[in-house]
């Protein structure tokens, strides 16, 4: 027997933890003592809410006792596909799958601290679709959600204290869309605190875990996703992306994530630390353990209930031509930006990856993506905080700064005097640091703000460009990995390259595991300098260091508003990747 604590949501206050003694197969779950979390979790006074845990409690228990699973093993380790075909055709029900789920899920997450919330009302979305005539593609799949999608009655916080007292009033879009689609979200999972960082903690749930390496970061700000589909505690999870939030995750745990262009899918009821900013383009999208997952996704999602919920989303169903199609591809590939300098690992990724696809028949040109280092500080950080900071220094009055943010958040809390000072004492021995204090600064009025989206679109377009000029497809490119050790991506904000790159001139892009870390990568790495040869460029290669075993993904693009394009090129490297690793 072992303890383990659940966090849960109380009809009235704050937050609070059950504690519960579960068995090693989990047979046996029964209540030891119910603990309110006021001074070990947030720090607040909380009123006695036991009505609510009890509510969750014997929702657990109606789960995981009333329909026991003989080959719990069974259904965990089938794919997404082969887990709808069975639901789909009566072979398991939806109560079998949920059950079997949230007990590998509670097993998860008491190692990894992943899961922030259970669902209590997933028991009763199981009764609603038993009495409906369709079932939808996604009938009876528990999914994971992350913090920042809002759901009814149930707090959105983004590892924010002051939120706790905040329970969204409906479900976002995107999970309405989903349980019409006869989808059961069962939990929610943990984010850093703000999701403007891609470590995994806030002061609310505290660390997660990477499931390879409990040293190592999961990634973020999807990183609870990451660690828990990683780890089959969930089948398909769903979160967001600014600058690599989805795909930092998936690399750095090695499983599959997709982002879609800006608006392909309806942001409306995700919740964001700096709304209102348009330079940078953000979108949800799906992570799961096999691109065949993204795919059954997106599916699901591009349909007419979407189109109506959220009528400012083009009504562009799924294009199975595009994605089916066996014509070889003219692909795109660089080794490294020019700003980070790939690690040895992510450089043989790359080059592995577009080795397995010209023997496939495909072929596979140079390209150089334009000034990488100067988009990233002129465009991206200033676009993001072109108010000087002051809309994402706002979630912090009043709260608790988790340590992994202390870094981002006192730089941009210097005044703006001081960061232009700083910038020009700095800049002959650390150049980009002075971008960062220049680019933080903000814009000065309304009309250096349109100029400034004005140089975006430029940019935009200059990257099209060059990419028509060439005849691609579609592109490979390195993502940033192997895991970072807990406590330096808050650092390395600079590291951010080769994914927030793909949120500035908005292409979908998406990320899949194909190698790992080779003893021959972790020797090279001895001599890894980096560009600028700075501060930054020794903070990542420690970062990186004993990642041996580690996943190491690539990343695939495609032109806007082709995601279909770019999945099936993710299809073939997965494909191709499988062939090449058997004996």
């Amino acid at each position: 027997m072992y303890g383990y604590y659940i966090h849960l949501p109380g009809s009235r206050g704050a937050f609070h933890r059950l504690w519960l003694l579960v068995s090693c197969d989990f047979c046996v779950l029964r209540l030891a003592t119910l603990v309110l979390c006021p001074s070990c979790v947030c720090g607040q006074s909380c009123p006695d809410t036991r009505g609510g845990v009890w509510v969750v409690l014997l929702t657990c228990c109606s789960i995981l006792f009333q329909h026991p699973v003989t080959d719990p093993s069974g259904i965990l380790s089938m794919s997404l596909v082969e887990l709808t075909e069975k639901l789909q055709a009566g072979a398991l029900t939806p109560e079998m799958v949920l059950g079997t789920y949230m007990s590998r899920t509670l097993e998860v997450t008491r190692e990894l601290n992943c899961v922030t919330d259970f669902l209590p009302e997933c028991e009763e979305q199981l009764q609603s679709l038993q009495e409906r005539s369709d079932r939808g593609p996604l009938y009876g799949v528990p999914i994971s959600l992350k913090d920042n999608y809002n759901y009814q009655g149930h707090y959105t916080t983004l590892g924010l204290i002051k939120n706790l007292e905040r329970p969204a009033s409906e479900d976002c879009v995107i999970v309405q869309v989903l349980k019409k689609q006869g989808a059961v979200p069962f939990v929610k999972t943990n984010i850093p605190q703000s999701m403007l960082n891609y470590d995994c903690s806030n002061p609310i749930y505290g660390q997660t875990l990477n499931p390879h390496n409990h040293k190592k970061s999961p990634g973020g700000s999807s990183g609870g996703e990451g660690a828990l589909i990683s780890s089959r505690g969930s089948i398909l999870g769903f979160g967001s992306d600014i600058g690599g939030s989805l795909r930092f995750p998936s690399a750095f745990c090695g499983v599959c994530a997709f982002k879609p262009t800006g608006n392909r899918l309806s942001k409306i009821g995700l919740v964001s630390s700096c709304p209102g900013q348009k330079s940078v383009s953000a979108m949800l999208g799906p992570i799961a353990r096999d691109v065949d997952s993204l795919v059954v996704a997106m599916r699901a999602l591009l349909c007419d209930d979407m189109f109506q919920l959220d009528p400012t989303v083009p009504p562009i169903p799924f294009n199975d031509e595009v994605f089916s199609s066996t014509r070889p591809l003219r692909i795109g590939y660089y080794e490294t930006d020019g700003s980070t300098m790939a690690t040895p690992s992510m450089r043989r990724a790359v080059l592995q990856t577009k080795d397995l696809l010209e023997k496939a028949g495909h072929q596979l040109v140079q390209f150089n993506p334009p000034m990488v280092a100067s988009s990233l500080f002129e465009l991206a950080m200033k676009g993001l905080l072109a108010d000087g900071g002051s809309t994402f220094l706002d979630n912090f009055k009043g709260d608790r700064v988790d340590a992994n943010l202390r870094t981002q958040v006192t730089t941009y809390s210097l005044p703006s005097w001081l960061k232009s000072l700083l910038s020009v004492v700095v800049k002959p021995l650390f150049p980009r640091l002075s971008m960062v204090l220049q680019n933080t600064r903000g814009v000065s009025s309304v009309k250096e703000l349109w100029k400034h989206h004005s140089e975006v679109e430029s940019y935009r377009q200059q990257f099209i460009a060059l990419w028509r000029a060439q005849g691609l497809d579609a592109l490979i490119c390195p993502i940033l990995g192997p895991a970072l050790t807990i406590g330096y991506p808050g650092k390395l904000s600079s590291a951010v390259s080769y994914t927030i790159l793909y949120n500035l001139v908005d292409f979908p892009a998406g990320v899949l595991p194909v190698t790992t870390v080779t003893p021959e990568d972790e020797e090279s790495l001895k001599t890894y300098e980096g560009h600028y040869k700075d501060l930054w460029d020794k903070l990542l290669k420690k970062a990186v260091a004993d990642g041996v075993g580690l996943p190491v993904a690539v990343q695939c693009v495609a032109l806007p508003w082709q995601e279909e394009q770019c999945l099936r090129l993710m299809k073939e490297v997965e494909n191709l990747t499988k062939l090449e690793r058997r004996p």
